[in-house]
């Protein structure tokens, strides 16, 4: 019974993986990728940098920002995905929301941060980015907290990046992960607005 009942959970997570890996098997559109990176991040004599992210309505509707932070070493720490409204403007602070509840329990100084904007589930409630339905136009803005004397504050337009069938089986496949083995934590947080 015992042999049988794994067989069948080991069936169930090859199932789901292959149907994560299929449904990105085709080039996800333009203009559905941003990155930005984070310094100093939870630095007590430092500010706190933000992330601010607007959905300029082109697209027709809501949409969810699938959110994943990567720690220096290139690994997944925090996932989540932020209900945007058209012409609504989301704030999530570096330290608080996107920083603050990491899986490895591992404080992050530096990392890097991907967007994905993607369709709102019928539900009208975005998930856990375990699968994103890449939708274009979001726009990002993230301030960055510069070594030196008073940690200066600078801000930029997050970059556009070619997002491929490859980028987003990792993104979905890593943030599954942690949806099942973070036990809560890897999740971070949607910050105010919208």
């Amino acid at each position: 019974m015992r042999r049988t009942t794994m067989l069948v959970v080991c069936t169930l997570a090859l199932a789901l993986f292959a149907g994560y890996a299929s449904a990105a098997t085709t080039t996800p559109p333009a203009d559905t990728l941003k990155v930005d990176y984070f310094s100093n991040a939870n630095n007590g004599g430092a500010s706190d940098g933000t992330v601010r992210i607007t959905n300029p309505g082109t697209s027709g509707g809501n949409l969810c920002a699938a959110i994943f932070v990567y720690d220096s070493s290139q690994e997944l720490s925090e996932c989540c995905s932020c209900l945007v409204t058209p012409n609504g403007l989301r704030t999530l602070s570096v330290d608080t929301d996107l920083t603050s509840n990491p899986l490895t329990g591992k404080t992050l100084n530096t990392g890097s941060i991907r967007i994905v904007p993607s369709k709102v589930p019928a539900s009208g409630v975005c998930p856990v980015p375990t699968y994103v339905s890449p939708t274009a136009s979001l726009r990002a803005w993230a301030t960055h907290i510069q070594n030196g004397p008073g940690f200066a504050v600078t801000e930029t337009a997050s970059q556009d990046a070619t997002f491929s069938a490859a980028e987003q089986t990792i993104l979905q496949s890593e943030c599954y992960a942690i949806s099942l083995d973070g036990s809560g934590t890897g999740i971070c947080s949607c910050g105010t607005g919208d």
